[in-house]
């Protein structure tokens, strides 16, 4: 596993992941209705690359070359690029493991259009809860910004975990909710000012961008997410924090069961 720092898996007892004030937010329209997400990502699917290294200050490439540099895996894995938008994922990963086989998986058929283009052979349009592969096929799954968008996150969680091969990685980039309530404040209002700009200026539509924070508002912080991941299957559980916890990156190694 990468150095970094290492998921504390003490025996204190662990709040409800979501939180009391942020259990009284509803999630945004978009996830909670497939259709909806679709259209949306549809909309972005050509400016979707800018937008991510717009909003993460350019530095959206090296984090992802981080998680494919540093996940300790076989010379000829069996990748799966999960909310793959165009294939950044699995691009990376082609690069780094030359006989690797990666599927780059998206709810949007736009998206994985796009992925085809930039010469990823292999793309599959499906929901991240009902995955359409065998147990225990892929030796990690990468996970580029997508976590917010499960409306499912547990079931998500559930599937990842059934198609990973015992003892193999889930590496994840997203955004989280930084711990402190004032830099969330502020991390969730700077979010919202940079997507109405994007959205005015791209689309003539605001609304387009500010999903983002919208959808942050219901989700979890970077250690939230480390004691789920460790509920629900995985242990050594490693993460690298950015831009004062409001991006976190994740490699968690699924138990080795006998």
């Amino acid at each position: 596993m990468p150095a970094g720092r290492e998921a504390s898996s003490g025996e204190r007892k662990e709040p409800n992941f979501f939180g009391t004030i942020r259990l009284l937010v509803q999630p945004p329209v978009e996830k909670q209705n497939s259709r909806l997400m679709r259209a949306m990502f549809h909309t972005v699917a050509p400016r979707y690359d800018f937008i991510t290294r717009a909003f993460s200050y350019g530095m959206d490439r090296h984090w992802k070359r981080a998680g494919v540099e540093r996940a300790p895996l076989p010379p000829n894995p069996v990748i799966l690029d999960l909310a793959s938008g165009t294939g950044d994922f699995s691009a990376l990963a082609s690069r780094h493991y030359p006989r690797a086989r990666t599927i780059a998986v998206d709810l949007t058929e736009r998206m994985l259009h796009l992925a085809r283009e930039r010469g990823i052979r292999q793309t599959v349009c499906a929901d991240a809860a009902r995955l359409p592969f065998t147990d225990r096929m892929f030796d990690c799954v990468f996970i580029g910004y997508g976590l917010r968008n499960f409306a499912n996150l547990a079931a998500a969680l559930h599937e990842i975990e059934r198609v990973t091969k015992a003892g193999g990685l889930l590496v994840s980039l997203d955004f989280f909710l930084p711990a402190s309530r004032l830099l969330r404040a502020l991390y969730l209002a700077y979010l919202y000012l940079q997507g109405a700009f994007w959205g005015l200026v791209l689309h003539r539509r605001p609304r387009v961008y500010t999903y983002i924070p919208d959808s942050l508002r219901t989700f979890l912080s970077i250690d939230e997410f480390s004691r789920l991941l460790r509920r629900s299957g995985y242990h050594s559980v490693y993460t690298r924090s950015f831009v004062l916890g409001g991006i976190g990156l994740h490699w968690a190694a699924k138990e080795a069961k006998q």
